[in-house]
């Protein structure tokens, strides 16, 4: 069935029991049928079943190594693409089954498993690209793929792994840090007990973070999609923070008041193509820790249209007041695919929260709804494809 087509049937609402039910089946009448397990896991980790989504995926993977995803082009793939990947759940992974939707484009995806040897055959390719995001688990499967990316008989590889591994949150602060027209938050990594001294004032903040002053954001490490994040006014706020979020280790960053004149905060995904910048969403809050889920744009009218509107002027408006920071970005980052979460601060920089790989872009979202969505995500698609068809035409060149 595949992960596309999976999530999909989620994100709406339908019930995941039946098809859940006619995988195991087929796993059952079929102890090779390893795509059945591997579609079990996706269900599994979409219902937020880990352990159990875990423990198919690795039935799945002890038997096969390569999977291909269904394929709605002709019989003869305009391009054929082997995926490089890393097991783990639906955000260890470029979410690339949707940059491909629509398209003539057959995927095939290797997941390098540690522990396990990389199989003998893999199916003919015109080129690979490493879909592996950055996280503290994936790091080992991303050097690993690192030390033969360059000896890979299929050129090119896209995606550098060991670019890949500089976007961790602190490596993006470092990374793009006096970027011009970019603003990144300072960011380090502490363990528990650094931060339990900072709590109690053994511990001075200009120690850590280079402004060295309050408040601050915290969140545990590899966390996602606002997971244990808060903001921290003081330093007897910590404790409590702690007994409330256990963790081996944790982010703290500075943190940049970036709500607009009208007092609403703005984020946006952006997509980077190439080189070139793609606006995914933008979400409107009134409170600064946005993602796009909690910020109410599916019953607000008002914030659609402003959506709408942001997408409608995206290239000559924001865009183009951050070219330059685009520029840099790409430069700095050097990848062929990546996206980011930013916002824009009053004094009109480029506030980049996050740049990963692995972020999901996808035209799921109801077009009753969000009827401007579509025709933008199809033109990140078509951006995508075409920089896959542009590399294949320079080898044929």
């Amino acid at each position: 069935m595949g992960m596309a087509r999976l999530t999909t049937m989620a994100f709406h609402g339908e019930n995941m029991v039946p098809p859940a039910i006619e995988l195991l089946k087929r796993a059952e009448a079929d102890p090779t049928d390893s795509a059945a397990l591997l579609d079990l896991a996706t269900i599994h980790f979409l219902l937020g079943h880990e352990e159990a989504g875990q423990a198919y995926q690795e039935r799945a993977l002890a038997r096969d190594q390569v999977y291909r995803d269904p394929f709605d082009g002709d019989a003869e793939p305009e391009i054929s693409l082997l995926a490089f990947a890393a097991p783990g759940n639906l955000m260890s992974n470029v979410p690339i089954q949707f940059l491909l939707e629509g398209s003539g484009i057959r995927l095939d995806t290797l997941y390098v498993v540690p522990g396990m040897d990389l199989p003998e055959r893999v199916p003919g390719h015109d080129m690979a690209m490493v879909i592996v995001g950055e996280s503290e688990p994936n790091r080992e499967i991303l050097e690993r793929i690192a030390a033969f990316a360059d000896l890979w008989p299929c050129q090119p590889v896209l995606n550098d792994p060991r670019k890949v591994l500089q976007l961790s949150r602190d490596g993006v602060s470092t990374l793009l840090a006096g970027a011009k027209g970019v603003r990144i938050p300072a960011t380090t990594r502490v363990d528990p007990e650094t931060l339990t001294r900072l709590g109690r004032g053994e511990v001075a903040l200009a120690d850590l973070l280079p402004d060295g002053s309050f408040p601050v954001i915290a969140r545990p490490l590899d966390s996602h999609a606002g997971k244990g994040l808060a903001k921290l006014d003081d330093p007897s706020t910590i404790a409590l923070y702690l007994a409330a979020q256990p963790a081996e280790g944790y982010y703290l960053s500075s943190f940049v008041d970036y709500r607009g004149a009208d007092g609403l905060f703005r984020k946006y995904r952006i997509a980077m193509i190439d080189g070139k910048p793609f606006v995914c969403h933008m979400a409107v809050s009134s409170h600064w820790m946005i993602h796009y889920l909690n910020a109410d744009m599916r019953e607000s009218a008002e914030k659609r249209a402003e959506e709408a509107q942001a997408f409608a002027t995206f290239d000559r408006d924001f865009a183009a007041r951050h070219a330059g920071a685009f520029a840099a970005m790409a430069e700095r980052i050097g990848l062929d695919y990546f996206a980011m979460d930013c916002a824009e601060t009053p004094d009109g920089q480029l506030l980049v929260f996050e740049a990963d790989t692995a972020m999901i872009v996808h035209a799921m979202d109801p077009p009753d709804i969000f009827p401007y969505k579509a025709p933008q995500m199809r033109r990140i698609f078509k951006a995508f494809q075409d920089m896959l068809r542009r590399i294949k035409q320079a080898k044929s060149a």
